[in-house]
């Protein structure tokens, strides 16, 4: 398995313009609540217990044990982020059809349009075109992107930088 270090330097290969990072902020928690919404429905209650399994439950719950492997911090983050979507996910589930639906898909494509705007400005396809891991890998890179603004984890963003080079801001971008 690849390291946390490997998995976010590949997709920051292809990540580099500081437009399309920011589209991806907007863009990567769309298409991953669209998904997670979608994927509440078939849900079945266990019992009394209360505890609803659907197919994003499983989802989410193999997703999170991934990111685990990779960083307990990373994992555990995420795995908060995707229990929020799941509660919000699993409410849409239970409203109208229409509803439902219509939140879901409508997420789901303004997320993957504001995401090829942003590949557009990067000048690359995205990473999931060479590696279908990178589908999972972009909620980690947000998230990880996230901190390094905040000055979280400067480890973390000096070894992706020292592979795949620092992000390009607009300016820099246009020379």
């Amino acid at each position: 398995m690849k390291t946390l270090v490997d998995q976010l330097s590949q997709y920051a290969d292809y990540h580099r313009d500081g437009r399309n990072i920011l589209t991806h902020f907007v863009g990567v928690p769309m298409i991953l609540f669209a998904v997670v919404t979608l994927l509440s429905l078939p849900a079945w209650v266990l019992g009394d217990s209360g505890f609803v399994l659907s197919p994003a439950v499983l989802a989410a719950l193999a997703a999170s044990v991934y990111y685990m492997l990779l960083d307990t911090r990373y994992g555990i983050s995420l795995a908060v982020v995707l229990g929020l979507m799941l509660a919000a996910g699993a409410w849409l589930a239970q409203q109208t059809l229409s509803m439902w639906l219509g939140a879901g898909m409508g997420l789901f494509v303004v997320g993957w349009v504001i995401q090829f705007v942003g590949h557009y400005w990067e000048g690359r396809k995205p990473a999931f075109m060479d590696d279908i891991v990178g589908l999972l890998i972009g909620p980690l890179f947000v998230l990880a992107e996230l901190g390094f603004v905040l000055g979280l984890r400067k480890e973390v963003q000096h070894a992706i930088e020292m592979r795949s080079g620092p992000v390009r801001h607009a300016r820099q971008a246009v020379l």
